[in-house]
Protein backbone atom coordinates (compact mmCIF):
# COMPACT_ATOMS: atom_id res chain seq x y z
CA UNK A 1 0.00 0.00 0.00
CA UNK A 2 1.50 3.77 -0.74
CA UNK A 3 1.89 5.78 2.05
CA UNK A 4 0.49 9.11 1.78
CA UNK A 5 2.12 11.78 2.44
CA UNK A 6 0.84 14.94 4.66
CA UNK A 7 1.64 18.87 3.67
CA UNK A 8 4.62 20.62 3.99
CA UNK A 9 3.70 22.71 7.30
CA UNK A 10 6.48 24.92 6.28
CA UNK A 11 5.50 25.36 2.65
CA UNK A 12 1.77 26.11 3.70
CA UNK A 13 3.13 28.67 5.68
CA UNK A 14 4.95 29.86 3.03
CA UNK A 15 2.48 30.02 0.78
CA UNK A 16 0.50 31.70 3.33
CA UNK A 17 3.09 34.90 4.18
CA UNK A 18 3.43 35.30 -0.39
CA UNK A 19 -0.33 35.44 -0.64
CA UNK A 20 -0.77 38.45 2.23
CA UNK A 21 2.48 39.77 0.80
CA UNK A 22 1.25 40.19 -2.72
CA UNK A 23 -2.29 41.60 -1.41
CA UNK A 24 -0.64 44.05 0.86
CA UNK A 25 1.45 44.85 -2.35
CA UNK A 26 -1.64 45.19 -4.47
CA UNK A 27 -3.57 47.28 -1.92
CA UNK A 28 -1.34 49.11 0.49
CA UNK A 29 -2.21 52.88 -1.64
CA UNK A 30 -6.02 52.01 -0.52
CA UNK A 31 -5.34 50.67 2.68
CA UNK A 32 -3.09 54.08 2.98
CA UNK A 33 -5.77 56.60 2.19
CA UNK A 34 -8.63 54.39 4.16
CA UNK A 35 -6.23 55.30 7.11
CA UNK A 36 -5.80 58.50 6.02
CA UNK A 37 -9.46 59.19 5.58
CA UNK A 38 -10.15 58.02 9.00
CA UNK A 39 -7.40 60.02 10.45
CA UNK A 40 -8.80 63.54 9.07
CA UNK A 41 -12.25 62.34 9.64
CA UNK A 42 -11.48 61.78 13.52
CA UNK A 43 -9.79 64.87 13.29
CA UNK A 44 -11.89 67.49 12.18
CA UNK A 45 -14.98 65.61 13.97
CA UNK A 46 -12.81 65.95 17.22
CA UNK A 47 -12.15 69.73 16.36
CA UNK A 48 -16.08 70.54 15.78
CA UNK A 49 -16.96 68.96 18.98
CA UNK A 50 -14.32 71.17 20.91
CA UNK A 51 -15.64 73.84 19.80
CA UNK A 52 -19.15 73.19 20.22
CA UNK A 53 -18.46 72.16 23.33
CA UNK A 54 -16.81 76.02 24.09
CA UNK A 55 -19.99 77.79 22.30
CA UNK A 56 -22.24 75.20 24.41
CA UNK A 57 -24.06 74.42 20.96
CA UNK A 58 -25.61 71.06 20.91
CA UNK A 59 -27.82 70.84 17.83
CA UNK A 60 -27.32 67.82 17.11
CA UNK A 61 -29.78 67.09 20.11
CA UNK A 62 -33.38 67.41 20.04
CA UNK A 63 -35.19 68.24 23.58
CA UNK A 64 -38.74 68.54 23.79
CA UNK A 65 -39.32 71.53 26.48
CA UNK A 66 -42.31 72.08 28.39
CA UNK A 67 -43.25 75.82 29.18
CA UNK A 68 -45.70 77.11 31.65
CA UNK A 69 -47.09 79.58 33.88
CA UNK A 70 -48.14 78.36 36.90
CA UNK A 71 -48.94 81.18 39.67
CA UNK A 72 -47.29 84.31 37.67
CA UNK A 73 -44.61 81.90 37.24
CA UNK A 74 -42.27 81.10 34.62
CA UNK A 75 -41.59 76.95 34.65
CA UNK A 76 -39.23 75.16 32.41
CA UNK A 77 -39.14 71.82 32.11
CA UNK A 78 -37.62 68.85 29.84
CA UNK A 79 -40.08 66.09 29.12
CA UNK A 80 -37.45 64.38 26.74
CA UNK A 81 -34.35 64.66 24.82
CA UNK A 82 -33.13 62.79 22.26
CA UNK A 83 -30.09 62.86 19.17
CA UNK A 84 -31.81 64.68 15.97
CA UNK A 85 -31.30 61.47 13.59
CA UNK A 86 -33.24 59.59 16.35
CA UNK A 87 -36.06 61.37 15.92
CA UNK A 88 -36.43 62.67 12.60
CA UNK A 89 -35.27 59.22 11.25
CA UNK A 90 -34.54 60.49 7.48
CA UNK A 91 -31.37 61.48 7.55
CA UNK A 92 -31.63 63.99 5.27
CA UNK A 93 -34.45 65.42 7.31
CA UNK A 94 -31.93 65.37 10.86
CA UNK A 95 -29.36 67.25 8.60
CA UNK A 96 -32.35 70.11 7.41
CA UNK A 97 -33.87 70.23 11.36
CA UNK A 98 -29.98 71.34 12.34
CA UNK A 99 -28.81 73.72 8.84
CA UNK A 100 -32.41 75.53 9.67
CA UNK A 101 -31.97 75.95 13.29
CA UNK A 102 -28.49 78.19 12.75
CA UNK A 103 -30.97 80.62 10.62
CA UNK A 104 -32.77 80.92 13.60
CA UNK A 105 -32.90 84.72 14.88
CA UNK A 106 -33.43 86.36 17.96
CA UNK A 107 -37.49 87.81 16.61
CA UNK A 108 -38.02 84.36 15.04
CA UNK A 109 -36.75 81.22 16.93
CA UNK A 110 -38.67 79.14 15.12
CA UNK A 111 -36.99 77.29 12.45
CA UNK A 112 -37.65 78.11 8.63
CA UNK A 113 -38.47 75.24 7.46
CA UNK A 114 -40.55 74.99 4.06
CA UNK A 115 -43.96 75.33 4.53
CA UNK A 116 -45.22 71.96 2.55
CA UNK A 117 -42.38 69.69 5.01
CA UNK A 118 -43.68 71.42 8.32
CA UNK A 119 -46.28 68.63 8.98
CA UNK A 120 -43.73 66.01 8.54
CA UNK A 121 -41.28 67.55 10.76
CA UNK A 122 -43.86 68.10 13.78
CA UNK A 123 -45.08 64.47 13.05
CA UNK A 124 -41.87 63.16 13.91
CA UNK A 125 -41.48 65.06 17.36
CA UNK A 126 -45.17 64.08 17.93
CA UNK A 127 -44.39 60.65 17.83
CA UNK A 128 -42.23 60.47 20.64
CA UNK A 129 -44.46 62.82 22.52
CA UNK A 130 -47.21 60.47 21.88
CA UNK A 131 -45.17 56.96 22.71
CA UNK A 132 -44.21 59.11 26.36
CA UNK A 133 -47.84 59.56 27.12
CA UNK A 134 -49.32 56.84 25.21
CA UNK A 135 -51.26 55.24 28.41
CA UNK A 136 -53.08 57.85 29.38
CA UNK A 137 -54.47 57.22 25.80
CA UNK A 138 -54.85 53.36 26.44
CA UNK A 139 -56.84 54.19 30.06
CA UNK A 140 -58.69 56.54 28.55
CA UNK A 141 -59.69 53.57 25.99
CA UNK A 142 -60.43 51.03 28.63
CA UNK A 143 -62.83 53.78 30.37
CA UNK A 144 -60.42 54.56 32.83
CA UNK A 145 -60.95 58.12 34.28
CA UNK A 146 -58.23 60.75 32.16
CA UNK A 147 -57.69 64.31 32.05
CA UNK A 148 -57.19 65.66 28.63
CA UNK A 149 -54.93 68.52 28.18
CA UNK A 150 -54.22 70.44 24.75
CA UNK A 151 -50.85 71.83 23.75
CA UNK A 152 -49.19 73.46 20.29
CA UNK A 153 -45.91 72.42 20.08
CA UNK A 154 -43.31 73.90 17.38
CA UNK A 155 -39.77 73.70 16.75
CA UNK A 156 -37.17 76.43 17.61
CA UNK A 157 -33.54 77.09 18.65
CA UNK A 158 -33.44 80.31 20.60
CA UNK A 159 -30.30 82.41 20.46
CA UNK A 160 -31.34 85.84 21.85
CA UNK A 161 -30.01 86.80 25.09
CA UNK A 162 -28.14 84.96 27.88
CA UNK A 163 -29.40 81.34 26.39
CA UNK A 164 -26.87 78.57 28.36
CA UNK A 165 -26.92 76.31 25.82
CA UNK A 166 -28.66 76.24 21.75
CA UNK A 167 -30.03 73.31 21.55
CA UNK A 168 -33.24 72.70 18.85
CA UNK A 169 -36.02 72.33 21.06
CA UNK A 170 -39.61 71.28 20.40
CA UNK A 171 -41.56 73.63 22.52
CA UNK A 172 -44.44 72.25 23.94
CA UNK A 173 -46.92 74.78 25.68
CA UNK A 174 -50.29 74.82 26.94
CA UNK A 175 -52.46 76.31 24.21
CA UNK A 176 -54.58 78.61 26.33
CA UNK A 177 -51.65 79.62 27.91
CA UNK A 178 -49.88 80.58 24.42
CA UNK A 179 -53.15 82.08 23.26
CA UNK A 180 -53.65 84.21 26.21
CA UNK A 181 -50.39 85.33 27.70
CA UNK A 182 -49.90 87.69 30.54
CA UNK A 183 -49.27 91.51 29.55
CA UNK A 184 -46.93 91.42 32.80
CA UNK A 185 -43.55 89.06 32.39
CA UNK A 186 -44.23 86.76 34.82
CA UNK A 187 -41.68 85.90 37.50
CA UNK A 188 -38.23 84.02 36.67
CA UNK A 189 -36.48 80.52 38.30
CA UNK A 190 -33.20 81.75 36.47
CA UNK A 191 -32.27 85.17 35.09
CA UNK A 192 -31.52 83.87 31.97
CA UNK A 193 -35.07 82.42 31.28
CA UNK A 194 -35.83 85.93 30.26
CA UNK A 195 -34.84 84.88 26.96
CA UNK A 196 -37.97 82.09 27.14
CA UNK A 197 -40.33 84.72 27.95
CA UNK A 198 -39.42 86.73 24.72
CA UNK A 199 -39.68 83.59 22.87
CA UNK A 200 -43.53 83.09 24.12
CA UNK A 201 -44.33 86.20 22.60
CA UNK A 202 -42.40 86.02 19.29
CA UNK A 203 -44.99 82.49 19.51
CA UNK A 204 -47.88 83.57 19.97
CA UNK A 205 -47.82 86.25 16.87
CA UNK A 206 -46.06 83.19 15.16
CA UNK A 207 -49.30 81.09 15.70
CA UNK A 208 -51.73 83.97 14.33
CA UNK A 209 -49.40 85.04 11.52
CA UNK A 210 -48.21 81.34 10.43
CA UNK A 211 -49.77 78.59 12.04
CA UNK A 212 -48.33 75.84 9.57
CA UNK A 213 -45.25 76.05 12.29
CA UNK A 214 -47.32 74.54 14.95
CA UNK A 215 -49.13 71.37 15.62
CA UNK A 216 -51.50 71.02 18.10
CA UNK A 217 -50.78 68.25 20.46
CA UNK A 218 -53.30 66.19 23.32
CA UNK A 219 -51.90 64.77 26.21
CA UNK A 220 -53.70 62.52 28.52
CA UNK A 221 -53.29 62.14 32.10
Amino acid sequence: MPIRKGRDPAGTMGEFINTLLEYVHDNWIKALTGAFIMAVGWFFGRRKAQADWKKKEFLDRLNVSLTSILNGRLLIRTVLEKRCDEVFLNSVAAENVVHQARNTTPDDPLLPLPKDDYWFYLNSVLNEIAEKFSIGQVQRDAGLPVRSFNYLMCLTCECDGPVRTRKIRAMLVRKDTLLNLPEKQPALERAHHITRWKTLQCLAKAHTETPHRFLEVEICL
